[in-house]
């Protein structure tokens, strides 16, 4: 198996096996993320390259994966029919495959059409995970993310209409102080309108080599406090109406909130009023990320 330039997975994808189906990332101006600003370039993988990477797993992992993840950054941008190809191929070679999923931004989302995405269902892409990042258009503009709050709804209904199960990533404080109420709100609303299968809850850390890095140290913007990241999430989650899994499992966070809503949103909430009175110098101290 053959790998080129960093290979990120989400957590959730922590035992899955992992073929590398793209290279990059098409967008790549993100001005928080570091991942891929000095390469490589986005490009495909040829399907029979990608193949043959399946075939060689076969022969070292067996039969019997159930899980497969395909990176790169964005492989949701990919040719339909190539995708079709090695989800099709994949379920040839692992035929306990319960789960093949991959990342991708709204707007590769959104360029596929519900046609497309239908196919790629049929052909066994089984979930995607979308960084949605904020729903507050602003902030979205800001961070040169790529799309807005419609394309992120249209794309996220386009995906569950089509039988795909959708995990939207959220980026707490991602807006600064300036955006923290206009950002927790209107991310509540793109996501009530999506309802997606996962909520998963990430708190801005400012990365090495990146502009929005620039940002904080020439103070243009301003992060949130422990506690204002708490008191964001609080406006987020009580603004949340839909039925939805929500999670905040990663080292960047302040507490751990799990939970499903909206039945457990009363739960959380308590939990993070309790994390509000703590002292904010117990909290993780600040830090620049590195990778």
């Amino acid at each position: 198996m053959r790998y080129e330039g960093p290979i990120y997975r989400p957590p959730s994808e922590a035992d899955s096996l992992l073929i590398q189906a793209t290279v990059g990332c098409p967008h790549n101006r993100c001005t928080f993320c570091m991942i891929y600003k000095n390469g490589p370039r986005y490009r495909v993988r040829p399907v029979s390259e990608i193949k043959e990477d399946i075939s060689a797993a076969r022969d070292t992992c067996g039969p019997h994966v159930s899980t497969l993840f395909f990176p790169a950054g964005n492989t949701i941008a990919m040719g339909t029919d190539d995708l079709v190809a090695i989800c099709v191929f994949a379920r040839e070679v692992f035929p306990d495959l319960e789960r093949i999923t991959v990342y991708g931004s709204s707007q590769y989302i959104f360029k596929k059409g519900p046609q497309g995405l239908k196919r790629l269902a049929e052909a066994g892409l089984s979930r995607i995970h979308v960084g949605l990042e904020s729903g507050d258009d602003v902030t979205l503009k800001c961070i040169k993310k790529g799309s807005n709050s419609q394309e992120h709804v249209q794309a996220g209904r386009w995906v569950m209409d089509a039988g795909i199960e959708l995990s939207l990533y959220v980026i707490l404080g991602i807006g600064g102080t300036d955006r923290t109420t206009f950002h927790a709100k209107e991310t509540a609303k793109v996501l009530n309108a999506v309802a997606p299968d996962f909520i998963r809850l990430r708190t801005f850390v400012p990365k090495t080599n990146t502009p929005l890095l620039d940002d904080v140290h020439n103070g243009s913007f301003q992060m949130l406090s422990p506690h204002g990241v708490l008191r964001e999430t609080a406006m987020l989650v009580t603004d949340l109406e839909c039925a939805s899994n929500l999670f905040s499992d990663h080292y960047t966070n302040y507490i751990n909130l799990q939970g499903r809503l909206p039945g457990d949103k009363e739960r959380m909430l308590q939990e993070i009023r309790a994390a509000l009175e703590q002292d904010e110098r117990s909290f993780r101290p600040f830090f620049i990320g590195t990778q």
